[in-house]
């Protein structure tokens, strides 16, 4: 009876004991939850059946059931990596639009649109003539190699210096990937087709022209009207203001 009784003492948790059986009780929870209405909850539930066994086994001390249920667990780990990798990939997935992480992403989403506004209304102000392109799911490295590489925060000082007239790379277009501008001074391919509006200059035709080629969102300062214009699937919208301006770049970066 005493040797139980000695076999039952790391049942008695203390506090550190305590708070770890809440984190690994949410965890298992969370897991849950990711594997219900799947193939791998059957999987978990033959594996919870096996660690059952194991305590059991534990209590009693049956060494040789011990023994290879360890072995089992250690190597098994590996093997539930390959098992469960749909299912993992999938929670990752899901972990990865929770709430929390979604505020964050709209948060530097909203700073990366409040910069490209400011720094778009200020070229127009300032009469410099500007294309910048942001990219989509289609990538656009062919057109990013034929400028300078960059890798700098979207900055409304940083596109203002770019399009400085006189400078470099004030000519070319900036493409900005995944919340940063990527290149600056890119020669983006000329719509081949008639445009009827002859107001329309090469930078509005090279708008056109990737947008007809890509998914990308191309916005186009004129440096002789100071109207700002947008292409989207080879379509360009003239004479955006700034709320319309912020409205389809919050569509483009979201």
């Amino acid at each position: 009876m005493s040797r139980l009784w000695d076999q039952l003492q790391f049942l008695r948790p203390g506090w550190g004991d305590l708070v770890e059986i809440l984190v690994v009780g949410f965890l298992f929870y969370r897991l849950l939850i990711l594997l219900q209405k799947t193939r791998a909850m059957q999987m978990l539930l033959g594996a919870f059946l096996l660690v059952g066994v194991y305590f059991v086994a534990r209590l009693l001390d049956f060494a040789l059931i011990r023994y290879l249920l360890e072995n089992l667990f250690q190597y098994g780990a590996i093997a539930a990596l390959v098992v469960f990798q749909p299912e993992l990939r999938s929670g990752l997935a899901r972990l990865g639009r929770n709430r929390f992480i979604r505020y964050l992403r709209t948060l530097e989403e909203s700073h990366e649109t409040d910069e490209l506004v400011q720094a778009v209304m200020d070229l127009a102000r300032l009469k410099r003539g500007a294309i910048i392109a942001l990219q989509g799911e289609v990538g656009l490295d062919e057109y990013a190699e034929t400028g300078s590489p960059v890798d700098a925060p979207v900055s409304a000082e940083i596109l203002k210096t770019i399009f400085t007239p006189y400078t470099p790379l004030h000519d070319g277009a900036v493409i900005i990937n995944g919340g940063r501008i990527a290149t600056a001074g890119a020669i983006l391919p000329l719509t081949q087709r008639p445009v009827s509006d002859k107001s329309l200059g090469t930078r509005h035709r090279a708008a056109i022209g990737l947008s007809e080629e890509t998914d990308a969102v191309v916005v186009v300062v004129s440096e002789e009207t100071s109207r700002i214009s947008v292409a989207r699937g080879g379509r360009i919208e003239l004479g955006v203001d700034e709320a319309r301006l912020r409205e389809i770049l919050e569509g483009a970066l979201g």
